[in-house]
C-alpha cells in the first residue's frame, strides 16, 4: 500500500492528491474484494440452511432453535471481539440471518 506520509519538503498539493487516489482505488478495490467474498459466503451458507429446513420439514421439526440461536450469538460475538469488529453489530449481523433462515424454513414446512 502507498505512503501518504508529508514529506518535509517538496511535493505538491497535486502529487499528494494523486498519492490519496491511488491509496483510495487501493482500498476500495479490496473493500470490493471483500464484498464479493462476503456474498459467495453468504450463499454457500443459505445452501446448508435451505438444506437444514428440507430437514426439518421433512421430520416434522421446529424451524427455529433458540438453544442453537444463542450458542451461535454468544460465538459470534467472541468471534467480533477477537476480530477487533463492534460484536454488537455482529449480533444485529446474525440475528438478521437467523430471521431469513428461520422465515425460509417456515416457508418449506408449508
Amino acid at each position: 500500500m502507498l505512503d501518504l506520509q508529508t514529506p518535509k519538503t517538496g511535493g505538491t498539493m497535486t502529487d499528494y492528491s494523486e498519492k490519496a487516489a491511488l491509496i483510495l482505488k487501493e482500498h476500495r478495490e479490496s473493500i470490493d474484494r471483500l464484498d464479493a467474498i462476503l456474498i459467495y459466503t453468504l450463499g454457500e451458507r443459505f445452501k446448508h440452511t435451505q438444506s437444514v429446513g428440507k430437514l426439518k420439514a421433512t421430520y416434522d421439526l421446529p424451524a427455529s432453535d433458540p438453544k442453537r440461536e444463542a450458542q451461535q450469538i454468544d460465538r459470534l460475538e467472541d468471534l467480533a471481539k477477537r476480530a477487533d469488529l463492534d460484536p454488537k453489530f455482529a449480533t444485529k449481523f446474525l440475528n438478521f440471518i437467523i430471521s431469513e433462515v428461520i422465515q425460509h424454513h417456515k416457508k418449506q414446512q408449508k
